[in-house]
């Protein structure tokens, strides 16, 4: 059960970003997360405008050093593509994966993010629950504020 007296920043710091971009066809990562500090993450990834024939890709990858690159089985969004039918502008993927889910000997996170084809309007955050509060102590240095 939660403290209803903690603030949402005390519970969950901001650990990994992308920062909005027209990002052409690259495969990106979010900053690295060292889970044996976290329960769990929250990896949400919005878009804007894709571009004519682009898809992406969102996932998380674990590794037991930083910058890690192997995939964790089930956590994969399904791919976005631009056709109207595909309704996948402005939309948003998130993924949750707690510490237990990682692959086994794995310490560290990130968010993967590739686009193909074409440049597409997108930004990414991570969001992890510490196992000790308050959270926000391990707040990416660019977090410049907090308001109560």
């Amino acid at each position: 059960m939660s403290n209803t007296n903690l603030l949402g920043s005390e519970e969950w710091a901001v650990l990994g970003t992308l920062d909005p971009v027209s990002q052409g066809a690259a495969t990106v990562y979010t900053d690295d997360v060292d889970m044996s500090l976290f329960e769990q993450v929250i990896f949400v990834v919005q878009t804007g405008l894709l571009g004519t024939n682009a898809t992406v890709d969102v996932s998380l990858v674990s590794g037991a050093a930083a910058t890690p690159t192997t995939l964790i089985t089930g956590k994969a969004g399904t791919q976005l593509g631009d056709s109207p039918a595909d309704g996948n502008n402005g939309v948003q993927v998130i993924i949750n994966c707690r510490g237990d889910e990682l692959t086994e000997g794995h310490r560290y996170l990130r968010g993967k993010i590739t686009v193909a084809t074409a440049a597409t309007l997108l930004s990414a955050v991570m969001l992890g629950k510490a196992k000790s509060l308050p959270s926000s102590d391990n707040d990416l240095a660019s977090v410049a504020e907090i308001v109560a």
